[in-house]
Protein backbone atom coordinates (compact mmCIF):
# COMPACT_ATOMS: atom_id res chain seq x y z
CA UNK A 1 0.00 0.00 0.00
CA UNK A 2 1.86 3.04 -1.31
CA UNK A 3 1.63 6.68 -0.21
CA UNK A 4 -0.23 8.99 -2.57
CA UNK A 5 -0.02 12.70 -3.32
CA UNK A 6 -3.14 14.88 -3.64
CA UNK A 7 -2.03 18.25 -4.93
CA UNK A 8 0.84 19.25 -2.67
CA UNK A 9 -0.24 16.96 0.17
CA UNK A 10 1.30 13.58 0.93
CA UNK A 11 -1.12 10.98 2.26
CA UNK A 12 0.74 8.15 4.01
CA UNK A 13 -1.92 5.52 3.34
CA UNK A 14 -4.07 5.80 0.20
CA UNK A 15 -7.32 5.83 2.18
CA UNK A 16 -9.76 8.72 2.12
CA UNK A 17 -12.46 8.64 4.78
CA UNK A 18 -15.71 9.54 3.05
CA UNK A 19 -17.48 12.70 4.16
CA UNK A 20 -20.67 11.62 5.93
CA UNK A 21 -23.30 14.13 6.91
CA UNK A 22 -25.12 15.34 8.86
CA UNK A 23 -22.52 15.23 11.61
CA UNK A 24 -21.33 11.65 11.13
CA UNK A 25 -17.83 12.76 10.13
CA UNK A 26 -16.89 15.92 11.95
CA UNK A 27 -13.84 16.71 14.07
CA UNK A 28 -13.35 13.49 16.05
CA UNK A 29 -13.53 11.10 13.12
CA UNK A 30 -11.79 13.24 10.51
CA UNK A 31 -9.09 14.35 12.93
CA UNK A 32 -8.25 10.81 13.97
CA UNK A 33 -8.23 9.46 10.41
CA UNK A 34 -5.71 12.12 9.40
CA UNK A 35 -3.73 11.41 12.56
CA UNK A 36 -3.43 7.75 11.56
CA UNK A 37 -2.13 8.59 8.08
CA UNK A 38 -5.26 8.62 5.93
CA UNK A 39 -7.14 11.68 4.72
CA UNK A 40 -9.80 12.62 7.24
CA UNK A 41 -12.76 14.40 5.67
CA UNK A 42 -15.18 16.70 7.47
CA UNK A 43 -18.76 16.91 6.24
CA UNK A 44 -19.89 20.51 5.69
CA UNK A 45 -23.55 19.50 6.02
CA UNK A 46 -25.48 20.91 8.97
CA UNK A 47 -22.66 22.63 10.83
CA UNK A 48 -25.30 24.86 12.40
CA UNK A 49 -26.10 21.87 14.62
CA UNK A 50 -22.51 21.53 15.82
CA UNK A 51 -21.99 21.75 19.60
CA UNK A 52 -25.64 22.28 20.43
CA UNK A 53 -26.34 24.95 17.79
CA UNK A 54 -24.05 27.45 19.52
CA UNK A 55 -22.78 28.93 16.22
CA UNK A 56 -26.08 29.97 14.64
CA UNK A 57 -27.60 33.44 14.74
CA UNK A 58 -31.29 32.58 14.63
CA UNK A 59 -33.30 29.57 15.73
CA UNK A 60 -36.74 28.41 14.65
CA UNK A 61 -38.13 25.50 16.65
CA UNK A 62 -34.54 24.73 17.73
CA UNK A 63 -33.40 24.24 14.10
CA UNK A 64 -30.85 26.32 12.16
CA UNK A 65 -32.98 28.75 10.16
CA UNK A 66 -31.98 29.25 6.52
CA UNK A 67 -28.97 27.94 4.61
CA UNK A 68 -26.70 30.57 6.19
CA UNK A 69 -27.28 28.95 9.56
CA UNK A 70 -27.59 25.34 8.40
CA UNK A 71 -24.18 25.65 6.72
CA UNK A 72 -22.78 27.77 9.52
CA UNK A 73 -19.47 29.48 8.76
CA UNK A 74 -18.51 29.62 12.42
CA UNK A 75 -19.70 26.07 12.98
CA UNK A 76 -17.49 24.81 10.16
CA UNK A 77 -14.56 26.78 11.55
CA UNK A 78 -15.06 25.20 14.97
CA UNK A 79 -15.18 21.69 13.47
CA UNK A 80 -11.96 22.31 11.52
CA UNK A 81 -10.22 23.91 14.51
CA UNK A 82 -11.14 21.00 16.77
CA UNK A 83 -10.02 18.46 14.16
CA UNK A 84 -6.69 20.29 13.98
CA UNK A 85 -6.27 19.80 17.74
CA UNK A 86 -6.24 16.07 16.95
CA UNK A 87 -4.29 15.80 13.69
CA UNK A 88 -2.10 18.92 13.81
CA UNK A 89 -0.83 20.02 10.42
CA UNK A 90 -1.53 16.71 8.68
CA UNK A 91 -3.65 16.98 5.53
CA UNK A 92 -7.36 17.48 6.27
CA UNK A 93 -10.26 17.49 3.84
CA UNK A 94 -13.84 18.69 3.66
CA UNK A 95 -16.74 17.27 1.66
CA UNK A 96 -19.06 19.89 0.15
CA UNK A 97 -22.19 18.87 -1.75
CA UNK A 98 -22.44 20.67 -5.08
CA UNK A 99 -26.21 20.58 -4.55
CA UNK A 100 -25.86 22.70 -1.42
CA UNK A 101 -27.42 26.09 -1.30
CA UNK A 102 -24.61 28.60 -0.63
CA UNK A 103 -22.11 26.28 -2.32
CA UNK A 104 -19.73 29.10 -3.29
CA UNK A 105 -19.80 30.55 0.19
CA UNK A 106 -19.19 27.16 1.86
CA UNK A 107 -16.18 26.53 -0.41
CA UNK A 108 -14.69 29.91 0.48
CA UNK A 109 -15.42 29.37 4.18
CA UNK A 110 -13.54 26.06 4.11
CA UNK A 111 -10.58 27.69 2.37
CA UNK A 112 -10.58 30.61 4.82
CA UNK A 113 -10.49 28.16 7.71
CA UNK A 114 -7.38 26.37 6.43
CA UNK A 115 -8.74 23.21 4.86
CA UNK A 116 -6.26 21.40 2.57
CA UNK A 117 -8.49 19.34 0.29
CA UNK A 118 -12.02 19.93 -1.01
CA UNK A 119 -13.94 16.86 -2.14
CA UNK A 120 -17.20 17.59 -3.91
CA UNK A 121 -19.99 15.61 -5.54
CA UNK A 122 -23.82 15.47 -5.75
CA UNK A 123 -23.64 17.12 -9.17
CA UNK A 124 -20.85 18.12 -11.54
CA UNK A 125 -18.77 20.89 -9.91
CA UNK A 126 -17.82 22.53 -13.21
CA UNK A 127 -17.17 25.95 -11.63
CA UNK A 128 -15.38 24.94 -8.41
CA UNK A 129 -11.98 26.42 -9.40
CA UNK A 130 -13.65 29.82 -9.80
CA UNK A 131 -14.26 29.92 -6.06
CA UNK A 132 -10.76 28.81 -5.01
CA UNK A 133 -8.64 31.07 -7.20
CA UNK A 134 -7.33 32.90 -4.12
CA UNK A 135 -6.35 29.60 -2.49
CA UNK A 136 -3.97 27.90 -4.95
CA UNK A 137 -2.72 25.41 -2.35
CA UNK A 138 -6.15 23.90 -1.75
CA UNK A 139 -6.45 20.59 -3.62
CA UNK A 140 -9.68 20.04 -5.58
CA UNK A 141 -11.15 16.54 -5.87
CA UNK A 142 -14.44 15.95 -7.72
CA UNK A 143 -16.54 12.84 -7.19
CA UNK A 144 -17.70 11.21 -10.42
CA UNK A 145 -19.60 8.09 -11.43
CA UNK A 146 -18.30 7.73 -14.99
CA UNK A 147 -15.50 8.57 -17.41
CA UNK A 148 -17.93 10.88 -19.22
CA UNK A 149 -18.48 12.96 -16.09
CA UNK A 150 -14.72 13.26 -15.52
CA UNK A 151 -14.22 14.33 -19.13
CA UNK A 152 -16.79 17.12 -18.77
CA UNK A 153 -15.11 18.38 -15.60
CA UNK A 154 -11.56 18.24 -17.01
CA UNK A 155 -12.58 19.98 -20.24
CA UNK A 156 -14.33 22.77 -18.38
CA UNK A 157 -11.67 23.22 -15.71
CA UNK A 158 -8.79 23.26 -18.17
CA UNK A 159 -10.55 25.49 -20.68
CA UNK A 160 -11.86 28.06 -18.22
CA UNK A 161 -9.41 27.94 -15.35
CA UNK A 162 -6.24 26.35 -16.67
CA UNK A 163 -6.22 23.58 -14.10
CA UNK A 164 -7.17 19.96 -13.64
CA UNK A 165 -8.37 17.95 -10.63
CA UNK A 166 -5.71 17.11 -8.06
CA UNK A 167 -7.37 13.70 -7.70
CA UNK A 168 -10.73 12.14 -8.52
CA UNK A 169 -13.03 9.91 -6.49
CA UNK A 170 -14.91 7.34 -8.57
CA UNK A 171 -17.99 6.34 -6.61
CA UNK A 172 -19.71 3.12 -7.60
CA UNK A 173 -23.35 2.24 -6.88
CA UNK A 174 -22.75 0.38 -3.60
CA UNK A 175 -21.96 3.54 -1.65
CA UNK A 176 -24.05 4.97 1.15
CA UNK A 177 -26.25 8.02 0.79
CA UNK A 178 -26.86 9.61 -2.58
CA UNK A 179 -25.94 7.82 -5.79
CA UNK A 180 -24.76 9.15 -9.14
CA UNK A 181 -26.86 6.55 -10.91
CA UNK A 182 -30.49 5.78 -11.68
CA UNK A 183 -32.25 3.08 -9.69
CA UNK A 184 -31.86 0.71 -12.62
CA UNK A 185 -28.15 1.39 -12.98
CA UNK A 186 -27.56 0.78 -9.28
CA UNK A 187 -28.53 -2.87 -9.72
CA UNK A 188 -27.05 -3.34 -13.19
CA UNK A 189 -23.72 -5.26 -13.06
CA UNK A 190 -22.46 -3.20 -16.00
CA UNK A 191 -22.22 -0.23 -13.63
CA UNK A 192 -20.33 -2.05 -10.89
CA UNK A 193 -17.29 -0.27 -9.51
CA UNK A 194 -14.86 -2.84 -10.95
CA UNK A 195 -16.24 -2.14 -14.44
CA UNK A 196 -15.89 1.62 -14.01
CA UNK A 197 -12.29 1.85 -12.81
CA UNK A 198 -10.57 1.09 -16.13
CA UNK A 199 -12.49 3.62 -18.29
CA UNK A 200 -12.01 6.36 -15.71
CA UNK A 201 -8.32 5.49 -15.41
CA UNK A 202 -8.01 5.72 -19.18
CA UNK A 203 -9.77 9.08 -19.19
CA UNK A 204 -7.30 10.43 -16.64
CA UNK A 205 -4.46 9.57 -19.03
CA UNK A 206 -6.03 11.85 -21.65
CA UNK A 207 -5.52 14.82 -19.35
CA UNK A 208 -2.44 14.16 -17.28
CA UNK A 209 -1.59 12.17 -14.20
CA UNK A 210 -3.61 12.54 -11.03
CA UNK A 211 -4.67 9.82 -8.59
CA UNK A 212 -7.90 7.85 -8.77
CA UNK A 213 -9.68 6.77 -5.59
CA UNK A 214 -12.29 4.02 -5.88
CA UNK A 215 -15.33 4.20 -3.61
CA UNK A 216 -18.57 2.37 -2.96
CA UNK A 217 -18.54 -1.01 -1.26
CA UNK A 218 -14.89 -0.93 -0.17
CA UNK A 219 -14.75 -2.81 3.12
CA UNK A 220 -11.40 -4.45 3.85
CA UNK A 221 -7.80 -4.87 2.74
CA UNK A 222 -8.83 -7.35 0.04
CA UNK A 223 -11.16 -4.75 -1.48
CA UNK A 224 -8.42 -2.11 -1.34
CA UNK A 225 -5.88 -4.42 -2.98
CA UNK A 226 -8.37 -5.36 -5.70
CA UNK A 227 -9.23 -1.76 -6.49
CA UNK A 228 -5.54 -0.90 -6.78
CA UNK A 229 -4.91 -3.95 -8.97
CA UNK A 230 -7.64 -2.69 -11.35
CA UNK A 231 -5.96 0.69 -11.73
CA UNK A 232 -6.97 2.82 -8.75
CA UNK A 233 -4.33 4.57 -6.66
CA UNK A 234 -6.34 4.31 -3.46
CA UNK A 235 -9.84 4.13 -2.04
CA UNK A 236 -12.46 6.20 -0.29
CA UNK A 237 -14.36 4.47 2.54
CA UNK A 238 -17.31 5.76 4.51
CA UNK A 239 -19.52 3.16 6.19
CA UNK A 240 -16.69 1.15 7.75
CA UNK A 241 -15.63 4.25 9.69
CA UNK A 242 -19.07 4.51 11.33
CA UNK A 243 -18.00 1.48 13.32
CA UNK A 244 -15.39 3.42 15.27
CA UNK A 245 -15.45 4.95 18.73
CA UNK A 246 -14.33 8.26 17.24
CA UNK A 247 -17.15 8.50 14.70
CA UNK A 248 -19.17 11.61 15.57
CA UNK A 249 -22.54 9.85 15.21
CA UNK A 250 -24.53 8.98 18.32
CA UNK A 251 -24.22 5.53 19.85
CA UNK A 252 -27.82 4.90 18.80
CA UNK A 253 -26.86 5.53 15.16
CA UNK A 254 -24.10 2.96 15.43
CA UNK A 255 -26.48 0.48 17.03
CA UNK A 256 -28.88 0.82 14.07
CA UNK A 257 -26.09 -0.34 11.75
CA UNK A 258 -24.93 -3.09 14.11
CA UNK A 259 -28.48 -4.45 14.13
CA UNK A 260 -29.09 -4.10 10.38
CA UNK A 261 -29.41 -7.16 8.18
CA UNK A 262 -28.55 -7.27 4.49
CA UNK A 263 -32.21 -7.09 3.50
CA UNK A 264 -32.71 -3.97 5.65
CA UNK A 265 -30.41 -1.88 3.43
CA UNK A 266 -32.13 -0.50 0.36
CA UNK A 267 -32.40 2.33 -2.13
CA UNK A 268 -34.90 5.03 -1.26
CA UNK A 269 -36.14 8.23 -2.87
CA UNK A 270 -34.59 11.49 -1.73
CA UNK A 271 -35.57 15.17 -1.98
CA UNK A 272 -32.11 15.75 -3.48
CA UNK A 273 -33.28 14.04 -6.66
CA UNK A 274 -30.91 11.07 -6.57
CA UNK A 275 -31.54 7.55 -5.28
CA UNK A 276 -30.10 7.16 -1.79
CA UNK A 277 -29.07 4.08 0.18
CA UNK A 278 -29.99 3.67 3.81
CA UNK A 279 -31.42 1.36 6.44
CA UNK A 280 -35.14 0.61 6.40
CA UNK A 281 -36.35 1.94 9.73
CA UNK A 282 -39.62 3.20 11.14
CA UNK A 283 -39.22 6.42 9.16
CA UNK A 284 -39.20 4.62 5.80
CA UNK A 285 -42.24 2.59 6.84
CA UNK A 286 -44.09 5.80 7.75
CA UNK A 287 -43.05 7.52 4.51
CA UNK A 288 -44.28 4.56 2.47
CA UNK A 289 -47.72 5.08 4.05
CA UNK A 290 -47.48 8.88 3.65
CA UNK A 291 -47.54 9.19 7.43
CA UNK A 292 -44.08 10.68 7.96
CA UNK A 293 -43.24 13.64 10.22
CA UNK A 294 -44.53 17.08 9.30
CA UNK A 295 -42.56 18.75 6.49
CA UNK A 296 -41.72 22.45 6.68
CA UNK A 297 -38.60 23.74 4.96
CA UNK A 298 -36.62 25.48 7.65
CA UNK A 299 -33.00 24.81 6.68
CA UNK A 300 -33.24 25.44 2.89
CA UNK A 301 -30.36 23.01 2.55
CA UNK A 302 -30.19 21.78 -1.07
CA UNK A 303 -31.26 23.52 -4.26
CA UNK A 304 -32.85 20.46 -5.99
CA UNK A 305 -35.42 20.26 -3.17
CA UNK A 306 -36.85 23.63 -4.28
CA UNK A 307 -37.54 24.89 -0.78
CA UNK A 308 -39.39 21.80 0.36
CA UNK A 309 -41.28 20.98 -2.85
CA UNK A 310 -39.40 17.74 -3.45
CA UNK A 311 -39.46 16.90 0.26
CA UNK A 312 -43.25 16.89 0.13
CA UNK A 313 -43.13 14.75 -3.01
CA UNK A 314 -40.99 12.02 -1.44
CA UNK A 315 -42.48 12.37 2.03
CA UNK A 316 -39.73 13.69 4.30
CA UNK A 317 -37.34 16.61 4.90
CA UNK A 318 -33.82 15.31 4.51
CA UNK A 319 -32.20 17.92 6.78
CA UNK A 320 -34.56 17.18 9.67
CA UNK A 321 -34.40 13.44 9.31
CA UNK A 322 -30.59 13.31 9.02
CA UNK A 323 -30.39 15.41 12.17
CA UNK A 324 -32.69 12.97 13.95
CA UNK A 325 -30.36 10.12 12.89
CA UNK A 326 -27.30 12.04 14.12
CA UNK A 327 -29.08 12.50 17.47
CA UNK A 328 -30.00 8.81 17.57
CA UNK A 329 -33.75 9.20 17.22
CA UNK A 330 -34.53 5.79 15.78
CA UNK A 331 -38.22 6.44 15.13
CA UNK A 332 -37.76 9.44 12.83
CA UNK A 333 -34.09 9.32 11.77
CA UNK A 334 -32.77 8.67 8.24
CA UNK A 335 -29.81 6.31 8.59
CA UNK A 336 -27.58 6.28 5.50
CA UNK A 337 -25.20 3.38 4.94
CA UNK A 338 -23.32 1.68 2.16
CA UNK A 339 -24.49 -1.67 0.82
CA UNK A 340 -22.07 -3.49 3.15
CA UNK A 341 -23.32 -1.80 6.31
CA UNK A 342 -24.83 -5.06 7.54
CA UNK A 343 -21.27 -6.41 7.83
CA UNK A 344 -20.56 -4.05 10.71
CA UNK A 345 -20.34 -6.18 13.84
CA UNK A 346 -18.13 -4.27 16.26
CA UNK A 347 -17.06 -0.80 17.32
CA UNK A 348 -13.30 -0.34 17.36
CA UNK A 349 -10.88 2.57 17.36
CA UNK A 350 -9.76 4.34 14.19
CA UNK A 351 -6.25 3.15 14.98
CA UNK A 352 -7.41 -0.49 15.13
CA UNK A 353 -9.34 -0.10 11.90
CA UNK A 354 -6.26 1.22 10.09
CA UNK A 355 -4.26 -1.74 11.32
CA UNK A 356 -6.89 -4.07 9.83
CA UNK A 357 -7.03 -2.17 6.54
CA UNK A 358 -3.25 -2.08 6.16
CA UNK A 359 -2.30 -5.51 7.46
CA UNK A 360 -5.45 -7.59 7.04
CA UNK A 361 -8.31 -8.49 9.37
CA UNK A 362 -6.47 -11.31 11.16
CA UNK A 363 -3.19 -9.52 11.78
Amino acid sequence: MQPVKIGKYDIKYPIIQGGMGLGISWDRLAGNVSLEGGLGVISSVGTGYYEGRKYITKELNAKPYGSGNFYSREGLKAVIDNARKICGDRPLGVNILYASNDYERIVKDACDHGINVIITGAGLPTNLPEFTVDYPDVALVPIVSSAKALKIICKRWQGRYGRLPDAVVLEGPLSGGHQGFTYEQCIDPAYSLENLITPVSEEIKQWGDFPLFAAGGIWDKNDIDRAISLGANGVQMGTRFIGTHECDASEEFKQVLLAAKKEDIELIKSPVGYPARGVRTNLINLVDKRQGPKISCVSNCVSPCQRGKEAKEVGYCIADRLYDAFEGRKETGLFFTGANGYRLNEIISVKELFEKLINGEDS
